[in-house]
């Protein structure tokens, strides 16, 4: 089954647009260059869609969509329009973009651009010289947990990070914040403040 992981992307002014669209997603082809090139093509299908000055043309594959690319520009060559052809796209499915389109900023990388650490790891030691003893080894390893008595938080910049502390620490992994409460004896609820990465 065929999928539509490669485009390329046609910018065309909006007085041509529309004709260019209608003219190929036809396939009512004038140039015989680009005649030529469609023989290549024949028995798979394109997508072509428009989206306002944009036309964009999906493949199957990339080499599908390098043949669509000389058509395209052996067509607008022929018809006289005026466009700009895009090198060919792939689509990031892992990332849910195309590889020409910038990463988008994930929630955590925002937390951390706040000064927040977006992950913890919450660790009860067993005692007061414990918890300082420990905040001590991981301030060494770069890390800037937080102390009260003989409670740790320690942020992280990811899911995996706090969980492999945690794992480590014997600890708990939370989702970090601005504002944490932590229950503990004889003390309902205690704050502890932000935390930074």
């Amino acid at each position: 089954m065929a999928s539509d992981d490669w485009r390329i992307t046609i910018q065309v002014d909006d007085e041509h647009a529309d004709v260019f669209t209608d003219h190929f997603g036809k396939g009512e082809l004038v140039s015989p260059e680009a005649l030529q090139l469609a023989d290549d093509l024949k028995g798979r299908r394109l997508g072509v869609s428009l989206d306002e000055k944009t036309v964009f043309v999906y493949a199957g594959s990339r080499a599908d969509a390098e043949r669509a690319r000389q058509i395209v520009e052996a067509e607008l060559k022929s018809l006289g329009i005026p466009a700009k052809t895009s090198q060919i796209d792939h689509w990031l499915d892992s990332e849910e973009r195309w590889d020409d389109e910038p990463k988008e900023e994930t929630w955590e990388q925002e937390e951390l651009d706040e000064g927040y650490a977006p992950w913890e790891v919450h660790v009860n030691c067993g005692s007061h010289q414990e918890a300082r003893a420990l905040a001590h080894k991981l301030e060494q390893e770069g890390y800037r947990p937080v102390r009260r008595w003989r409670y740790l938080i320690v942020g992280t910049a990811s899911k995996e990070d706090a969980e492999s502390l945690a794992k480590r620490l014997h600890g708990q992994v939370e989702l970090g914040g601005e504002v944490v409460y932590e229950e503990m004896p004889k003390n309902r609820f205690a704050v502890f403040g932000g935390l930074g990465a």
